[in-house]
């Protein structure tokens, strides 16, 4: 076989599609979010961040960055092993002490980010209960898919915040059977926000166990920044929450949180922890002292949302065809992976506005969009910018409008 041939081949047709992924260079400056400097060729420009998952800010934040220092000065770089050998510093402990406090729960584990945490937790689970089957809401992250189908356990598919359905689907076995249903709380892409109290009705009513993924959703929502099952009153009764250091925490990392017995299972059992080098100390530091900044900000939780609402009221007042969203996450349908990528290319060249096109596999074809993350720091100004450069783009390309 030609192999470069065949890598050459499948890469022109992504291009073809429009598809193709080429990253954007960027150089974050400390304290000053959400602007970056964009390296191309010999040249470099100022640009303005539109499409960051470090949602708050806290990446940038002075106290965060004084405590990462700190944790360097004092520990050195890496953790120096896996967790079990030599790598489990005592920050990584208090760390985990103030993910299971922020949930509410016995215990929690960190891994070296969200994915790796639901893959890990789902494909131990999944081959470790006997006869256990999984029930998957179909929109759930790639993360999950990939946990379930690596733990060969049955599964079935749910369609997406469906409560009816799931209950259909979990009549068919018998309670004493395991079982585990997994969905997410906030959908990143849709920023449509699951009914996790009827959910977890479902569940319970069949005994199974909830597998809750509130990437999107720790920091943010919740009087404590818990997630939406705080804010819904419903954490207590989900089984597992999973999270991300790397979003509203702005540092890295990914966890689980739960019962003592269950967490320590995973501890004990999972490939994806046990044969993983730990976090470095410096990023443990960071994402503690983060978490101990957001939980009790509620005035910066309200800031978020409401940059959130202001920017989707102001794009629906353009025209401009902004998706539904319950949360912050804020969409703009194009439709066409070419000529998203054709928009975001505009508002990089002309606007010095930096945000990624969406397109297959991340959304289906067909729905390509812009997704846009405003943050507390982005202030009434870059939201003029925007908007304006988006509707410049807009007459460009002579893209649809909102019927």
């Amino acid at each position: 076989m030609d192999y470069e041939n065949f890598f050459a081949d499948t890469l022109s047709g992504l291009k073809a599609e429009g598809r193709y992924r080429i990253f954007a260079e960027l150089e974050r400056h400390a304290g000053d979010f959400p602007h970056a400097t964009h390296y191309h060729g010999d040249t470099t420009d100022a640009v303005t961040v539109w499409c960051s998952n470090d949602y708050l800010g806290m990446g940038q934040d002075p106290r965060v960055l004084s405590a990462m220092q700190d944790a360097i000065a004092e520990c050195g770089a890496g953790a120096g092993g896996t967790r079990n050998i030599a790598g489990t510093t005592h920050l990584h402990v208090l760390l985990e002490n103030e993910l299971a406090d922020l949930h509410n729960k016995e215990a929690a584990l960190l891994f070296t980010s969200g994915y790796v945490a639901n893959l890990t937790t789902l494909s131990t689970l999944g081959s470790q209960l006997p006869d256990c089957v999984i029930l998957s809401d179909a929109l759930n992250h790639n993360s999950m898919i990939e946990g379930i189908r690596a733990g060969r356990s049955e599964k079935l598919i749910f369609r997406h915040n469906d409560p009816k359905h799931l209950d259909e689907l979990l009549s068919g076995f018998d309670r004493s059977r395991p079982k585990i249903v997994a969905f997410e709380s906030v959908y990143s892409m849709d920023g449509d926000i699951a009914p996790i109290g009827e959910m977890c009705d479902v569940a319970q009513a069949h005994g199974a166990l909830t597998f809750l993924d509130e990437v999107h959703a720790v920091g943010m929502y919740g009087n404590r920044g818990g997630g939406v099952a705080e804010r819904d009153g419903v954490m207590d009764r989900v089984d597992i929450v999973q999270g991300t250091l790397a979003k509203a925490f702005g540092i890295m990392g990914g966890y689980i949180s739960a019962s003592r017995q269950l967490v320590d299972f995973v501890r004990s059992n999972g490939a994806g922890f046990i044969f993983t080098t730990a976090l470095p100390p410096a990023l443990a530091a960071g994402a503690l002292t983060s978490i101990r900044l957001v939980r009790p900000d509620n005035d910066l939780r309200a800031r978020h949302q409401e940059r959130a609402a202001t920017l989707k009221r102001r794009l629906a007042e353009t025209g401009l065809p902004v998706m539904p969203s319950e949360c912050h996450i804020v969409p703009i349908l194009v439709g066409d992976a070419r000529l998203c990528k054709e928009a975001t290319d505009l508002l990089l060249e002309h606007h010095n506005i930096y945000v990624q096109p969406i397109n297959y596999p991340t959304v289906p074809k067909g729905t390509e969009r812009l997704r846009l993350t405003p943050s507390p720091i982005h202030d009434d100004g870059a939201m003029d910018e925007l908007i304006d450069a988006l509707l410049d783009v807009w007459n460009r390309l002579e893209l649809k409008k909102a019927a």
